[in-house]
C-alpha cells in the first residue's frame, strides 16, 4: 500500500532536469537519477490537488496510507466550506441580477410613461392653438373702408352748387362696415 502512494506523492512534486543541454520542468524524477527538485508537495497539497480534481477517493487512499485521517478530514470539510461559499456568492450574484433587471425594467416603464405624458400635453396644446385658430378665422374680418368711401363718384364744382342747392353728400359714418369675406389658404382673404 505505501509503494501505490509513493508515486502518486511524487507526482506533486515539480522536478527542473537537464537533457541535452534542454531545461524541462516535470512532476516525475529525472531520469538517470539526475535534475533538481524544486518543490517538494507537502501532504495538504496533495490531499487539497485530488479534492480539486474531483478524485476524492485517491485523496482518502493518500490519507489512510498515510495516517492522516484528520487532515483528510479537515481538507474535506474547507473543500466543502469554499464549495458552499462559492455556491452563496452564485445565489447572491444571481439574486442581484434579477433585481438589476427588475430595476431596469421598472425605469424602462416609467420613461415611458414620461415620455407619453410629454406627448399627451404637447398634443393638447396642439389642439387648443388648432381651436383657437380656427376661432379666430370663424370671426367677421372687419376690413377699414377706403378714405373715398362716402364721398361723391366725381368732385363737386362750383356751378353744381348752383344749379343743385338741395343735393347733399350722403352722410359718413364711423360705425365699420362688416362686409362677408372668407379666409383663403395662405393667409389670403376674399370679400
Amino acid at each position: 500500500m505505501l509503494l501505490a502512494a509513493a508515486p502518486i506523492a511524487a507526482g506533486q512534486d515539480i522536478y527542473k532536469c537537464t537533457q541535452g543541454g534542454q531545461v524541462a520542468y516535470t512532476d516525475h524524477p529525472c531520469p538517470n537519477g539526475s535534475g533538481e527538485l524544486l518543490h517538494q508537495a507537502d501532504d495538504t497539497e496533495i490531499i487539497d490537488r485530488y479534492l480539486r480534481l474531483g478524485q476524492d477517493e485517491l485523496a482518502k487512499r493518500y490519507a489512510d496510507s498515510h495516517q492522516l485521517e484528520a487532515l483528510y478530514q479537515q481538507r474535506l470539510d474547507a473543500r466543502q466550506q469554499a464549495l458552499d461559499e462559492k455556491a452563496q456568492r452564485q445565489v447572491d450574484e444571481a439574486y442581484a441580477a434579477q433585481q438589476r433587471a427588475e430595476e431596469a425594467q421598472q425605469q424602462a416603464l416609467a420613461d415611458q410613461a414620461a415620455e407619453r405624458d410629454r406627448l399627451q400635453a404637447e398634443n393638447q396644446t396642439l389642439r387648443q392653438q388648432n381651436a383657437d385658430y380656427q376661432n379666430q378665422l370663424n370671426q367677421p374680418v372687419y376690413n377699414a373702408p377706403p378714405a373715398y368711401w362716402g364721398a361723391p363718384p366725381y368732385p363737386r364744382r362750383h356751378r353744381d352748387r348752383d344749379h343743385d342747392g338741395d343735393h347733399h353728400p350722403p352722410p359718413v359714418s364711423d360705425k365699420p362696415i362688416f362686409h362677408p369675406c372668407k379666409q383663403l389658404a395662405g393667409g389670403r382673404t376674399q370679400c
